[in-house]
C-alpha cells in the first residue's frame, strides 16, 4: 500500500506514522490474543485460583519470548512473501514436510475440540443449550470467512481482541492486593512441587504454540504487508504479544484475589464464574463468562483458518481468506470440514475430551521445538532474508527463547504423558 498521499497531506511524521501503524495493524495483535482460548483461560483461572499470586513472575519472561518469537515470523513473512509451511518445505523438502503437517493436522484438531467444548461451556453458563449454541457458533464462524474477505474477516477479529478487555475490568472488581501483585511480578516464587511446576509449564505452554506461527506468517502475506513497512508490522507483533499476557495477568490476578484468597476449591471456567458472583459481584461473573465465551468462539474461527493454511500451502493447494471457494476448494473445504466434525463429535455423549486435549498438548510439545529450530534456520539464511537475517545479538535471545521453550515443551510432553 503506497502511503504517500498521507505525507503530503500531514505534515507531522508522527501523525503519518500512526496512520500507517493502523493500517498494518493486525496480523500480530489477533494471532497473540488467540493463544488466551478456551485451554488458555481455563490454564490461567486455575494458576489464580490455586496458588494466588504467586505465578505472576511468569508473565515477563513469556512477554520476551513470545515478542521474538512473533517479530522473527512477521519478519520472515513480510521478506520472504511466503508463508512458513512454503518456507518449510523449500527448506526440507515435501517428505518431512508432509509428516510435520499431518501431525500439526492432528494436534490442531484437539485444539479445535477444545474451543468449541468451550462454546458449549461458556454458553451453558448463559443456560443455552449446547444442540442450539454449537450449530449457530459453527455457522457464524463458516460464514465470517466464507462471505467476507481478508480485510472484513480482520475487523470482526480485532473486535473479539478488543473484547478481551472484560477480564481486566473483572480483575480490577475483584479487588486484588495490588502491592502484593506488584512483588509477585517482579520476585520469582520458585517451588519444586510437581504441581507447581506443571501448572508452570502449562502457562508457557499454552501461551507458545506451533499454529500461532504458522497463522502470523500466513496473515501477515495475505495483507500484503510491504517491506518499507516492516518497522510498523514488527511493532504490532510486540504489542500483540504484551496485550495477550497483560490480559491473562489479570485472569490470574481476578481468581487470585477472591477464589484463592477465600480457599474456595475450583476444576473449570464455569466453577470460576459462579464462584465470582459472592466474592466479585454479579458483574464480575458476566464479564468472566463472556469473555470465555468470546476467547473461544475467537480461536473456533483462526484455529481451523490456521490448519488450513498451513496444509495449503505445504502441499501447494492455493490458500487465503479472499479467495473464493472456486479458486481454493481445498483450503475452504478443510475449513469447514474441520468445523463441522469438531461440532459433531462435541455433540456427541460420553466423547472423551480430556484425553483428546492431553494428545493434543503432548504433540504441541513435541512439534514446537522443531518448528522454532526451522524458523531459525530459515531466518539465518541469506538466500530467504538478505539482509534482513538475525542479528548475533537477537540470534542469541533467539536461541535461549528457543532452549527455554523446549525444555518447558517437553516437560509438558512428560507431565502430560504421567498424567
Amino acid at each position: 500500500m503506497d502511503f504517500s498521499i498521507f505525507r503530503r497531506i500531514f505534515k507531522s511524521p508522527a501523525i503519518v506514522s500512526i496512520i500507517i501503524f493502523l493500517s498494518v495493524m493486525g496480523p500480530g495483535i489477533i494471532t497473540a490474543n488467540v493463544d488466551n482460548d478456551a485451554g488458555g483461560i481455563t490454564t490461567y483461572s486455575l494458576a489464580g485460583s490455586d496458588f494466588g499470586y504467586n505465578l505472576l513472575w511468569t508473565f515477563i519472561p513469556m512477554i520476551i519470548a513470545l515478542a521474538v518469537i512473533q517479530e522473527m515470523g512477521v519478519r520472515m513473512g513480510i521478506v520472504s512473501g511466503k508463508g512458513l509451511a512454503d518456507l518449510i518445505r523449500e527448506k526440507v523438502g515435501i517428505k518431512l514436510t508432509f509428516l510435520m503437517m499431518l501431525a500439526l493436522l492432528l494436534a490442531n484438531f484437539g485444539n479445535i475440540l477444545a474451543e468449541f467444548s468451550g462454546i458449549a461451556v461458556s454458553t451453558g453458563i448463559f443456560n443455552i443449550p449446547r444442540f442450539i449454541a454449537l450449530p449457530l457458533a459453527a455457522l457464524f464462524v463458516w460464514l465470517l470467512v466464507v462471505k467476507g474477505n481478508y480485510k472484513s474477516v480482520e475487523k470482526v477479529f480485532l473486535m473479539a481482541s478488543a473484547l478481551y478487555f472484560s477480564y481486566i475490568v473483572a480483575g480490577f472488581l475483584a479487588q486484588p492486593d495490588w502491592s502484593l501483585a506488584a512483588q509477585s511480578l517482579v520476585v520469582p516464587q520458585i517451588s519444586l512441587d510437581p504441581v507447581y511446576i506443571t501448572m508452570v509449564i502449562g502457562m508457557v505452554g499454552t501461551t507458545i504454540a506451533p499454529w500461532m506461527m504458522f497463522y502470523l506468517q500466513s496473515s501477515v502475506v495475505e495483507k500484503g504487508v510491504s517491506l518499507q513497512n516492516l518497522k510498523y508490522s514488527k511493532a504490532d507483533a510486540i504489542i500483540g504479544a504484551i496485550v495477550v499476557n497483560v490480559v491473562a495477568f489479570f485472569i490470574v490476578l481476578a481468581c487470585a484475589a477472591t477464589i484463592y484468597t477465600n480457599g474456595i476449591e475450583v476444576n473449570n471456567v464455569a466453577d470460576v464464574s459462579k464462584a465470582l458472583v459472592p466474592l466479585a459481584g454479579q458483574y464480575a461473573s458476566i464479564l468472566f463468562a463472556f469473555g470465555f465465551l468470546n476467547a473461544s468462539l475467537f480461536a473456533a474461527s483462526i484455529l481451523p483458518l490456521s490448519t488450513a493454511y498451513y496444509v495449503c500451502e505445504s502441499l501447494g493447494f492455493e490458500a487465503g481468506v479472499s479467495k473464493s471457494f472456486r479458486e481454493a476448494p481445498v483450503f475452504h473445504g478443510m475449513y469447514l470440514g474441520l468445523i463441522l466434525l469438531a461440532v459433531l463429535i462435541i455433540m456427541m455423549p460420553n466423547v472423551p475430551l480430556l484425553s483428546i486435549l492431553y494428545l493434543s498438548q503432548v504433540a504441541n510439545g513435541i512439534l514446537l521445538p522443531f518448528v522454532l529450530i526451522l524458523m531459525l534456520l530459515i531466518i539465518n539464511d541469506q538466500k530467504v532474508m538478505g539482509e534482513h537475517v538475525n542479528s548475533k545479538l537477537f540470534n542469541l535471545i533467539s536461541l535461549a527463547t528457543v532452549v527455554i521453550v523446549m525444555g518447558l515443551s517437553m516437560g509438558l510432553v512428560v507431565t502430560s504423558l504421567l498424567g
